[in-house]
């Protein structure tokens, strides 16, 4: 039964490592469908999850459903991120210092439409200011909106993120290689980022 009343915690540091687990399967499995169709391994998820509790900037808000976590969001200050993300910020004129970058916010289907995804953001920008960081940035894949594996029905995030104040810029991108569900290897993807002022 989802959650009526689902509770919150923004975990920074060694709070995050008995959650990594949980935190690493949550994203294999959200991830696994469109538009990312990613193919998880939790030994790698875990330790991508680890450099969040490494980063004292960073933190993860997490969604909980009694004691199963059942979504979560990341943010962590861009300067001390993905370097190939800082590395396309500073070539578009952007400083990555002024920012925290969101990587990535997952909720199980069945906790969707209730709200949580607008509470993650609005736990991740209060982390960003709490921290000194005057702009938030995150970025979604890039698909074909004609390719046969997109489900029937799929609407995409754009509104709900245009709703938050993101604003999306095509003409700043990032490319990441992950295996896709039945894939040999890894292949390139395309993201491209949004964009919000969180002011001073």
């Amino acid at each position: 039964m989802p959650a009526v009343h689902p509770s919150f915690a923004t975990l920074s540091g060694p709070a995050l490592l008995p959650l990594l687990p949980d935190l690493a399967r949550l994203r294999i499995a959200v991830f696994r469908d469109w538009p990312y169709l990613y193919e998880g391994d939790e030994a790698y998820e875990r330790d991508y999850l680890r450099t969040y509790a490494q980063d004292p900037g960073a933190a993860v808000v997490v969604c909980r459903d009694g004691d199963a976590v059942v979504g979560a969001a990341t943010c962590a200050p861009m300067a001390t991120s993905h370097r190939a993300v800082r590395e396309a910020f500073a070539a578009a004129g952007l400083d990555p210092a002024e920012c925290c970058y969101f990587g990535e916010s997952v909720l199980l289907a069945q906790y969707r439409g209730q709200g949580i995804g607008v509470r993650f953001f609005a736990e991740r920008e209060a982390h960003a200011r709490r921290i000194g960081l005057t702009r938030a940035a995150f970025c979604g894949v890039l698909r074909d909106p004609a390719d046969p594996r997109r489900p029937i029905g799929y609407v995409p995030l754009d509104a709900f993120w245009r709703k938050r104040g993101y604003v999306p810029r095509p003409d700043l991108t990032i490319t990441f290689d992950w295996k896709e569900i039945g894939a040999a290897e890894e292949t390139p993807h395309t993201l491209s980022f949004w964009l919000k002022d969180l002011g001073a």
